[in-house]
């Protein structure tokens, strides 16, 4: 007997369900599916609900989006294979599930990399983010808005971890990535790649002792419940891409594609002002529960980072890449 993963079985049910959208849809108009791991009322997923409003409003209802939350079509990794497949039409991730995939991806998430956040805006608005963009269309995926995700730092349950010293021999929860694991090991922590859903059972039964994200996740995953300490080590501040299924997107004629990308873009604005509110919210509710905020010595850690660049940006392409948007 086959055993499914809960994955496994949001998948199968996912397409199992496309011929039943697919008849309604030809019946009654279009409706695109949209998966994220967070849960309702997150930034991410009212920026694509506003971006869902201004296409049902812009195609007189023809052409619905519908919002899928907290992780009810699976993890990121797999609503990313399901969106480069069909399954599904859009998935909000972060950028390390494509690192493996989309190699400028990679660029994306190195330490200390983006100045602060008006510098990633800015990079991420211009030029070189159409560039990053179209890179992931040989993938399967169109990569419709980027939206923010904060700067990441490290939560944990032992002890703070201002100093790099602190965090050595800790277990740290890291996102499926080879960069990621890589990051953990240069500041002396012990790697763990776990799956989202999967970081609160593993703080509270010790599988591991911290975990690394941005204010608000950490706020709404209720991690502050069992990692008390929350360091601003602020070592990474990148972007999270909001990616079409490119079987879906070429299903679709021009002025539909248009109106989407059009919408798209408008969302990004709404989804930015709605983070900026959320991490002041969640900075006071941690705290408010218990959770100490405190200050790393970020040039002790970025020190330790630069192994990262000497093993992972070694191509041309990827060199010239992190170049142009350090001088962005």
């Amino acid at each position: 007997m086959t055993v499914l993963t809960p994955s496994r079985r949001a998948l199968l049910a996912a397409t199992l369900a496309t011929p039943w959208i697919a008849n309604r849809a030809a019946a009654q108009g279009i409706t695109l599916r949209a998966a994220d791991i967070h849960p309702d009322g997150y930034p991410t997923i009212e920026g694509v609900k506003f971006m869902g409003k201004l296409v049902e409003e812009r195609t007189g209802g023809r052409i619905r989006i519908q919002m899928f939350h907290s992780r009810q079509l699976g993890e990121e990794k797999d609503t990313l294979e399901q969106t480069r497949f069909g399954v599904i039409d859009f998935t909000r991730v972060n950028t390390a599930p494509l690192n493996n995939l989309v190699p400028a991806t990679i660029a994306l998430g190195l330490p200390f990399l983006f100045r602060d956040t008006a510098h990633m805006h800015k990079v991420m608005d211009g030029p070189l983010g159409e560039e990053i963009g179209r890179d992931t269309t040989s993938y399967g995926l169109v990569t419709m808005a980027y939206y923010d995700s904060g700067a990441r730092s490290f939560y944990t349950k032992p002890r703070s971890v201002q100093e790099p010293d602190a965090l050595k021999g800790l277990k740290i929860r890291v996102q499926q990535s080879d960069m990621w694991v890589a990051l953990m090991r240069a500041f002396g922590a012990n790697a763990t790649p776990l799956p989202f859903g999967e970081v609160y059972s593993a703080l509270q039964t010790g599988v591991v002792d911290g975990a690394e994200n941005n204010e608000p996740t950490y706020f709404t995953s209720r991690h502050f419940e069992v990692a008390k300490f929350y360091t601003r080590t602020e070592h990474s501040n990148s972007p999270e891409i909001l990616a079409m299924s490119k079987r879906s997107y070429d299903k679709l004629a021009k002025p539909d594609q248009e109106i989407l990308r059009q919408a798209a873009k408008e969302s990004v604005p709404h989804m930015r002002k709605l983070w900026t509110a959320m991490e002041e919210e969640a900075r006071a509710k941690v705290v408010a529960g218990g959770a100490q905020i405190l200050d790393a010595d970020k040039a002790a850690y970025e020190k330790l980072s630069q192994p990262i660049y000497d093993q992972f940006v070694k191509d041309a392409k990827l060199k010239s890449l992190v170049e142009r948007i350090r001088a962005a």
